[in-house]
């Protein structure tokens, strides 16, 4: 065989490989989830003896709407400015990307650690759903913003060049011209910020806390599904809840991203 056959059934085979241990890890899964699926599970208020999930599936849903509604804007109009507006040589879009890049490498627990010392303890939020998701709002914040940059600059510039000539505004340009060719480079981003909402533990162990109840107001504690499912699981006496969590936190993701995906090609075909 030649070196580049080899190439190819070697990328083949990582590919196999990759798929192969995601649908066991998925599978896994939600094997031993389904079973131990309950209405008791699904009970509106949480005890002892049923462990109810819907209080922090409610949280979770919360929590991730919340940190979208506030870092999709602003991730996506900084993108915006590093790109579109600013000088690219300019230090202070150097000290922005170094800042990002420098944000992405930074473990969840570091996060966590700051989210405490300066919402719950110095602003006095306490352990809250506000603590929880401005310190998620700072973790995904890089996701976002270096998603609509790698967008942005993918798109041709013919493009905003083309529309400048035929007489649209910049800011015209951006929203009917760059932001639709940009938007499924955006949307990965976004989609990749709901999967480390979701899955994030540390960080809102130290912010939001691990309140059982539903959560009353933003400055109430609660836990999501993820620490919802590290708790049981670490007790060792709900590993069969702890897999029913798992399977309710995978195909709450694939419902989430598939809502993403059917509103980033709305857009993309401008509302059509």
């Amino acid at each position: 065989m030649s070196k580049l056959t080899w190439v190819k059934w070697l990328i083949y085979a990582s590919a196999a490989f990759t798929l192969g241990m995601l649908a066991f890890i998925v599978g896994f899964i939600v094997w031993n989830g389904l079973g131990a699926l309950s209405p008791s599970l699904f009970a509106w208020d949480y005890t002892t003896d049923n462990l109810s999930l819907t209080p922090a599936l409610i949280s979770t849903l919360i929590t991730v709407g919340l940190s979208l509604a506030i870092a999709t804007p602003i991730g996506v109009f900084t993108g915006f400015y590093l790109v579109e507006y600013a000088d690219r040589k300019s230090r202070v879009v150097k000290v922005i990307r170094l800042a990002t890049d420098t944000l992405a490498a930074v473990p969840s627990i570091v996060y966590g650690l700051f989210g405490m010392l300066f919402f719950v303890i110095y602003l006095r939020f306490q352990f809250s759903l506000l603590a929880g998701i401005l310190t998620i709002v700072i973790m995904v914040l890089p996701i976002i913003i270096s998603a609509t940059e790698e967008g942005l600059l993918q798109v041709d510039n013919s493009l905003r060049m083309g529309s400048l000539a035929l007489g649209a505004g910049k800011l015209r340009t951006i929203f009917t011209v760059v932001l639709p060719v940009a938007m499924p480079a955006i949307l990965q981003g976004v989609i990749l910020a709901v999967g480390r909402i979701v899955g994030e533990t540390a960080a809102l162990l130290f912010t939001l806390g691990s309140a059982t109840g539903l959560p009353s107001s933003l400055m109430s504690s609660s836990r999501t599904l993820s620490l919802h499912m590290y708790v049981l699981s670490s007790e060792g006496l709900h590993l069969k809840e702890a897999y029913a969590t798992g399977t309710v936190i995978i195909l709450l993701v694939i419902a989430i991203n598939g809502l993403s995906s059917y509103i980033g090609r709305r857009l993309s075909r401008g509302g059509n």
